[in-house]
This record gives structure tokens, sequence and C-alpha cells, in this order.
């Protein structure tokens, strides 16, 4: 009888074990989604950048609020895309 309350016990524990696999392979698998996410704006971010350089100064730049697009002062939206990629790429380091 003791051999069979010894295997319910280790039965339980491997249950318990591979309920808290499942739970880390989520874990990670949403990590990942999130990772992919930011890198994927990272990059849209970086060539924002690079196409805002090409342009000159008195250049019309605007932004898409919605579905409107609101006329953008150009040094205005350089600081915003710089912004934004400090903050995705604080956001990749963690």
């Amino acid at each position: 009888m003791a051999s069979s309350a010894g295997l319910r016990e280790l039965q339980r524990d491997l249950e318990n074990k591979a309920n808290d696999l499942s739970k880390l392979q989520k874990d990670i698998s949403k990590n990942h989604q999130i990772r992919k996410k930011y890198t994927i704006q990272l990059g849209e971010n970086e060539l924002v950048l690079k196409e805002l350089d090409l342009l000159n100064e008195d250049a019309n730049v605007y932004k898409l609020i919605g579905p409107v697009l609101v006329k953008q002062d150009m040094a205005e939206a350089n600081a915003n895309v710089k912004k934004r990629i400090e903050y995705i790429s604080a956001e990749l380091l963690l």
C-alpha cells in the first residue's frame, strides 16, 4: 500500500512540474512576441529617421493621427522619432 501512495505522490509531483513547465513556455512565448513587436517597431522608426534625414529643412512632414494627417515641424518630427527609438531600445534591453 505504501508503494501505491508513493506512486500517487510522484504522479502529483510530475503533474505539478508539467504545469509549471507549461506556464514557463507560455511566458517565453509571450515575451518572444513582445520582443518581436519591439524589434519591428525599432526597425520602422530607424527607417523613418533615415527618411527624415534625407529631407530638406523646409520639407513638409505630416503625422498620422487617427484618420487625419497633421502637419508637423521637421525638428519636432525628428525629436519624436529619436525619443521613440530611445524608448524602444530601452525596452529591448530589459
